[in-house]
């Protein structure tokens, strides 16, 4: 199995931290965020890797060498002159995930988020429901979440308390059920072909796009499973207490 992990973001919230180090190499009880990713996917199967990069950029590639990449195939796309956002990064390393025609979902997931979401649970989910990609979702509070119907079908997304909807067909015009996402998609390779965004961009962006012809953009409702965006020095704090 294939995965992605996000980790070019500046980490501008955790200065000064990440004044001199990349977000990816901040630790938490001992262990960078991108060692945690690492491990916690190779748990779940994955053995092999694509990590973006950008701020301080080769410190993560000094990184990973020291480590022998955790004794798992680890591949770098560089985004060294422009962010390119979760879409962008993405569809730059498109050819990882498309080489050999495999069709097997493969997994995306920030580097500043730690979980206890059963990620085989969301790759059976994503396929039971032919989806085009899982989102790991919860009802918790958020100025911008993603907007479900009740067959947990992406429909729109709701910023500030103000709703736009994609797709109004009868049978989802009960009141959307709205949800934060929580950095960790399932994906079918099939979706990097029908990317059409182009430069910095959101990966949300191409989820509505797609959802408004119907494509299938699913929740996986995560409500039940420890979460925590490590985004802000408050929250790595919390986050050491909490794996204690």
């Amino acid at each position: 199995m294939k995965a992605m992990i996000l980790a070019a973001g500046l980490g501008t919230r955790l200065r000064p931290l990440t004044d001199n180090i990349p977000k990816a190499l901040i630790e938490l009880n001992g262990r960078t965020l991108l060692e945690i990713a690492i491990d916690r996917l190779k748990a779940f199967g994955v053995t092999e890797f694509i990590v973006n990069v950008h701020h301080h950029a080769e410190k993560i590639v000094s990184f990973l060498q020291s480590k022998n990449n955790f004794g798992v195939r680890v591949e770098i796309s560089r985004e060294d002159d422009l962010l390119l956002d979760t879409g962008g990064g993405l569809k730059k390393a498109a050819w990882f995930f498309l080489e050999g025609n495999s069709e097997e979902p493969f997994l995306v997931h920030n580097v500043d988020v730690v979980s206890t979401i059963d990620l085989n649970k969301m790759l059976d989910a994503h396929e039971e429901k032919l989806a085009l990609a899982t989102l790991a979702v919860q009802h918790r509070h958020s100025s911008r979440q993603l907007l479900f119907d009740q067959n947990n079908l992406l429909i729109g997304r709701r910023v500030d308390n103000a709703d736009t909807l994609v797709s109004l067909t009868p049978a989802k015009r009960a009141t959307p059920i709205p949800l934060a996402f929580s950095g960790i998609h399932v994906i079918s390779p099939h979706l990097l072909q029908l990317v059409i965004e182009s430069g910095a961009f959101s990966i949300i962006d191409t989820y509505l796009r797609l959802a408004a012809f119907r494509e299938r953009i699913s929740a996986f409702r995560a409500d039940h499973y420890y979460w925590r965006d490590l985004g802000r020095l408050e929250d790595l704090e919390q986050a050491a207490k909490d794996l204690e």
